[in-house]
C-alpha cells in the first residue's frame, strides 16, 4: 500500500546541490499544503562523497523512500543512479545527468568509469524510463554550470505534484538574488529537455 503521494530519490556527490533541490521541493510543498517529509545522508559530502536524500510528498509517516518504491531517482551524478538504482519503483522514472563527477579511484587509474551506455542500461532492469539529460551543458547554457541541479529540478518538475509556479517561488528563496535569474532559465531548460 502506498503512503505517500510521490516519493523521490535524489543522488549525487558533495557540493552538486542536492541538499537544495530537496530543500525546494519540500518548500514548495509546504506552500501547496502538502505534508513532506524528507531524510539525507551525507557521506564524506565536503570531499565529494555520496549524498542521497529521500523526499516523499504528501506522507504522514516514516521519510525513508523504501527500496522499490521511488517513483523518481534524480540522480546529479551517474554512477551514483547505480548505487541507487534499487529504489526505484519499476513504474518509476530516472533522470540521470550525464556528466561524471570521476572519483580518485578511477583518476588514478585502478577502476574503470562505466559508459554512459552501460548505466543506462543497467538502469532499464530496474525500471522502464531512464532519460539521460545533458545538465551541465543547458545549466552553461542558461549563465552559469554550477546551476545543472537546477536543470534537473526543472526536469524533475515535470513528474512531481508540485504546481511550478510554487517551485519557482521556493527557488527564489534559497538562491541569491544575483543569480536567480539564470537559475530560472536552468530551470525552464530542465522542463523543456523532458516535455
Amino acid at each position: 500500500m502506498k503512503t505517500s503521494e510521490c516519493d523521490i530519490v535524489i543522488v549525487g556527490v558533495g557540493g552538486q546541490g542536492v541538499i537544495l533541490i530537496s530543500d525546494v521541493i519540500g518548500r514548495a510543498a509546504v506552500k501547496a499544503g502538502k505534508p513532506v517529509r524528507g531524510a539525507e545522508t551525507h557521506g564524506m559530502a565536503q570531499r565529494g562523497g555520496s549524498v542521497i536524500n529521500h523526499t516523499r510528498i504528501g506522507c504522514r509517516y516514516s521519510p525513508m523512500v523504501a527500496s522499490g518504491g521511488a517513483d523518481v531517482l534524480l540522480a546529479l551524478e551517474p554512477a551514483e543512479a547505480l548505487r541507487f538504482g534499487h529504489f526505484l519503483s519499476r513504474e518509476g522514472t530516472a533522470l540521470i545527468n550525464t556528466v561524471p563527477v570521476l572519483p580518485v579511484t578511477v583518476t588514478t587509474g585502478t577502476a574503470s568509469y562505466p559508459s554512459l551506455q552501460e548505466i543506462m542500461d543497467l538502469l532499464r532492469e530496474e525500471c522502464g524510463d531512464v532519460r539521460a539529460i545533458e545538465a551541465t551543458a543547458l545549466a552553461r547554457q542558461a549563465g552559469t554550470a554550477q546551476a545543472m541541479n537546477v536543470v534537473m529540478l526543472g526536469a524533475l518538475s515535470r513528474f512531481i505534484p508540485l504546481p511550478e509556479e510554487l517551485l519557482l517561488e521556493a527557488l527564489s528563496e534559497v538562491v541569491p538574488p544575483k543569480y536567480l535569474e539564470a537559475n530560472r532559465r536552468a530551470f525552464m531548460l530542465g522542463k523543456a529537455e523532458v516535455e
